[in-house]
Order: C-alpha cells, then structure tokens, then sequence
C-alpha cells in the first residue's frame, strides 16, 4: 500500500538521511534545488551522480551501492524508466526504509516490488513540496 496519508508522510519525513538518486550539480534544476532545500533543514543529502565529483559540498556516488552510510530514503529524480533498476539498488541494501519518486515520477510494478520487500514507497510527489506543507510554522 503506499504512502498517502499525512501522519505517515510526517513521521517519514522524520527520517533524516537521503541519497538523491540523480541529483543535479545544476542551480535552478529541481534535482539540484530540493536537496539544497533539504540540506538547509538538517537532511543528510547524500548525493548519487554518476557524472559529477561533489554536489552541494558533498562527494557524489556512482551509484546506491557505492554509497557507505547508511541511508534511510532513497530520493529519486531520474526518468520512470529507470526506477525499476533503482529498486533493485535500493532492495539490495538492508538500511533503506522510503523511496520516494519526485512529481511525474512512478512505475507501478517496481514500487510494488520495492513495497513487497518491506519498503515505504511515496510516488509522484515533492519531498521539498511535503516538508513544508507538513512542517509549516
């Protein structure tokens, strides 16, 4: 079942280290953006880009399996046509508890593959989007 309801989506949101599937070494993009804006509220981003060195200050992994801390919401802003190899990423790892698949963003039977593996999956929605709807003064 996914994520819909709010308490679920707050007490996730909780969880404070995400690998950023993707992220952008590009200001302005929405991969580069939203993990600044998590960064900025005392999210650990982890960033995960096969093609840069660093992204936000932070050395950049190839991929989920080359990341070495633990990792608690892998945050995905790649093409849908390439969640179901991130999926298989994310189920190989033992420590990921949430993939979270930015706006536009799903592939149906991956995410129950993910779900059925013990995984919180929250599909075509922003984390930066739900933070501050959720976390609002």
């Amino acid at each position: 079942m996914p994520v819909e309801s709010d308490a679920e989506l707050r007490e996730l949101l909780g969880l404070r280290t995400v690998a950023v599937v993707g992220c952008s070494t590009t200001p302005g993009k929405d991969a580069h953006e939203i993990p600044k804006y998590l960064t900025e509220h005392g999210y650990d981003v982890i960033p995960v880009n096969p093609n840069a060195e660093e992204v936000l200050d932070r050395p950049a992994y190839d991929s989920l399996s080359e990341v070495k801390e633990e990792i608690d919401i892998v945050d995905v802003f790649r093409p849908s046509e390439e969640v179901a190899g991130i999926v298989e990423e994310t189920l190989d790892r033992e420590d990921v508890m949430v993939l979270w698949l930015q706006l536009g963003i799903s592939d149906p039977e991956a995410e129950a593959r993910a779900e059925e593996g013990g995984i919180h999956v929250v599909s075509d929605r922003c984390m930066k989007v739900e933070h501050q709807r959720l976390h609002a003064p």
